[in-house]
């Protein structure tokens, strides 16, 4: 591990240590370090849309919007190759929360979640993507459900 000394203004510092005490971090280099992952990470994302990624799409939706679940889950039926798992928690008389894993092409999972993300009666959205190995193909998955796709 290096030593390192930065220059900090006075006002991102204090951002810093505020976060670091709600967080619980137990000095100021954990806090930098996560941070700076977090920045290389997200520039990773931007810079290398065309390798593979493992990700997970969390959003916030109005059940009783007008069909939007049978919209979501046709968009996920249309990319199945990229859908892993699904948690669905129902948070109140009209809010769904639902966290997807994905796997896939980065541009392919960004498309998918910046389509799901713009559904009307999506209140919220985001997606975290990680960049995988790009020597290792996605393995296949079986998809052995029982019903048609139109």
């Amino acid at each position: 591990m290096q030593r390192i000394t930065i220059t900090i203004e006075d006002d991102l510092l204090a951002e810093i240590d505020a976060a670091a005490e709600a967080r619980g971090y137990q000095n100021r280099s954990e806090i930098i370090r996560d941070l700076a992952r977090a920045g290389l990470q997200q520039g990773a994302e931007e810079a290398a849309p065309s390798g593979q990624c493992v990700a997970a799409l969390v959003y916030v939706y109005d059940h009783a919007a007008r069909d939007l679940s049978r919209r979501l889950v046709q968009n996920f039926h249309g990319h199945h190759d990229l859908s892993l798992a699904t948690l669905h928690v129902h948070l109140d008389d009209d809010s769904c929360l639902e966290v997807r894993a994905l796997m896939g092409a980065s541009a392919e999972v960004r498309h998918l979640a910046n389509h799901i993300i713009a559904e009307r009666g999506v209140r919220y959205g985001r997606v975290v993507m990680i960049p995988t190995s790009s020597e290792k193909k996605p393995r296949a998955r079986k998809h052995g459900h029982g019903h048609g796709h139109d």
